[in-house]
């Protein structure tokens, strides 16, 4: 074919309809490709200046190529504006404001026009082919699809979707599963994106849903809803985790997921190129479900601190390597299951580590309430652990304690709090030291040893602590266990992480510092209100 134009008419038409067919997109847009790569190789024979329009006619397959130009009284663009004089030659009659449409004949396409026209054409109808599977997958997350490997370009597996292409990563990959052209492929679609260049539709047969739609399919109760899966966690390749709940009290949720003979786990486990899967019963109790979790181990005692988001679990002594598993898999696993950091610990450490707590609060209590020893572990074992909270509990929780009274109990409270007192004035002076400037000592929530520990930090000015943002005043990062030879340093904690602060006060604090910065803008806006006053007042007594 020497030129797109000099093709017959009923060829062009039957080209556009193979394509959009081909690629399963509209007509129009194959239709309006065409012309645009015509528009495109007119302008090159023409000249780019001028606005030249093409329209193919999609029954007839007539093609038509115009100039349109605008009639001004004076003509700025030649190559788009005529004057009247020039517009009465082409349009009789025409007026200031009109467009003129001016005929063109056809263009024969050279060798290079063909070639740029059908680089317009193909990106076109790439752009069109994509947003078609951008719109047909978009509401798709999360689904399972089978697929059949085209190719395995870098590691990354691309997978034939039947309408589209997506690309198993190899992070989303289990590991050590060989993946062969031809073969078919289970995997989940884990994110649909709008991406100008190459895969759109990203799989994935590592992501813990994965194991959830697995096993979805397999146990009839968790399709129908009567078996919920509220938890899961995997270590692609190796082993999983799930915890699981049954609606109806009659049945078992995990005897369901497991099967006759196992059948049902069986299946998903081949699935999974032998994931071996531990199947758990969830419950609401956290310690209930971390004893759960950490199965096969047997767990001693369970120590939750909500605060920190951390959990201690003290197991036997000879339970601890199964406890944490191979390469700490179990433990990891456990964590990643119930969304806390998991501190595992034979009982000697955790009574090691009691010992000392007990022995620490023994001595401050000693010394800052001027008591023997044996008051002190009373007050200790029934779980006093701060001055704060003997000062300012009602004194009928420390009369109770067996041995003591009303005036003991009173005795023991104002000891506290001349204790506390005594911390304050020690804290203010050492604040002193450092130079930390007295009006960062009326922002709210801060007390004198807050205010050490900025001092210390080098935060002395009401400047340097508006400078701050919040998470570095209050965070308080979790320390969680890094992988072996990461070399990099764990961020920072808050300035003030220590005193559990919370975000909203750290707010509060940072914008109070910051309060100052705007006293200048709001000197002029009242300097105007009052001379608008006094104005208003001359006025009223001039008219009296």
């Amino acid at each position: 074919m020497g030129s797109a134009i000099s093709a017959n008419k009923a060829e062009l038409l039957a080209i556009a309809t193979a394509v959009a067919t081909e690629k399963m997109i509209d007509k129009s847009i194959v239709i309006e490709a065409l012309e645009e790569a015509i528009q495109k190789a007119a302008r090159a024979r023409y000249g780019a200046e001028n606005d030249i329009r093409a329209k193919l006619d999609v029954k007839t397959g007539d093609l038509r190529l115009w100039r349109v130009v605008e009639v001004v009284d004076e003509v700025e663009d030649y190559f788009k504006q005529v004057d009247i004089k020039q517009a009465e030659k082409l349009e009789p009659g025409a007026s200031v404001g009109d467009f003129i449409v001016d005929p063109l004949p056809e263009v024969d396409l050279g060798r290079i026009d063909a070639q740029s026209a059908k680089q317009v054409i193909f990106q076109k109808v790439r752009d069109a082919e994509r947003e078609r599977q951008y719109e047909e997958f978009k509401e798709r997350a999360g689904e399972i699809i089978t697929g059949v490997v085209k190719s395995v370009e870098f590691g990354h597996v691309v997978v034939d979707l039947g309408r589209a292409e997506g690309v198993i990563r190899r992070d989303q990959q289990i590991p050590r599963e060989a993946a062969r052209v031809g073969d078919r492929v289970r995997a989940l679609i884990l994110d649909v994106r709008r991406e100008n260049r190459g895969p759109q539709i990203f799989l994935s047969r590592a992501h813990p849903d994965f194991m959830r739609h697995l096993f979805a399919q397999e146990v009839p109760e968790i399709y129908d809803g009567i078996i919920e899966i509220k938890a899961a966690a995997r270590d692609p390749g190796s082993r999983a985790k799930i915890g699981v709940i049954s609606h109806d009290s009659s049945i078992d949720p995990v005897g369901a997921c497991v099967g006759m003979k196992g059948s049902r786990v069986q299946a998903v486990v081949q699935e999974m190129q032998g994931e071996k899967i531990d199947i758990i019963p969830w419950s609401e109790d956290i310690a209930t479900f971390v004893v759960n979790a950490l199965q096969p181990a047997t767990v001693s005692r369970v120590v939750i601190d909500e605060e920190e988001g951390r959990i201690e679990v003290v197991v036997p002594d000879d339970q601890l390597s199964l406890a944490i598993g191979r390469r700490g898999q179990n433990v990891r696993l456990a964590s990643q299951l119930t969304g806390l950091a998991i501190d595992i610990m034979t009982e000697a450490d955790s009574s090691e580590k009691r010992q000392a707590e007990f022995a620490a609060r023994t001595e401050m209590f000693q010394e800052d309430l001027d008591v023997d020893e044996t008051l002190s572990q009373l007050l200790v074992a029934e779980g006093f652990s701060e001055l704060e909270e003997v000062a300012y509990v009602a004194p009928e929780e420390i009369s109770n304690i067996e041995g003591f009274d009303e005036e003991l109990a009173a005795e023991l409270q104002n000891r506290a709090i001349e204790a506390l007192d005594r911390r304050e004035a020690v804290a203010r002076e050492k604040r002193t030291e450092l130079g930390v400037e007295d009006a960062i000592a009326e922002l709210p929530h801060l007390t004198e040893a807050m205010l050490v520990t900025l001092g210390e930090a080098g935060l002395k000015t009401l400047d340097d602590v508006a400078d701050l943002a919040t998470d570095e005043l209050v965070l308080k990062r979790k320390s969680e266990p890094r992988r072996r030879n990461d070399t990099r340093k764990p961020e920072p904690d808050g300035v003030l992480a220590q005193y559990g602060l919370t975000e909203e006060q750290g707010n509060e604090i940072i914008m109070a510092a910051r309060a100052h910065w705007f006293d200048d803008e709001d000197e002029p806006a009242a300097a105007a209100a009052a001379t608008e006053e006094t104005g208003e007042d001359a006025n009223a007594e001039s008219t009296q």
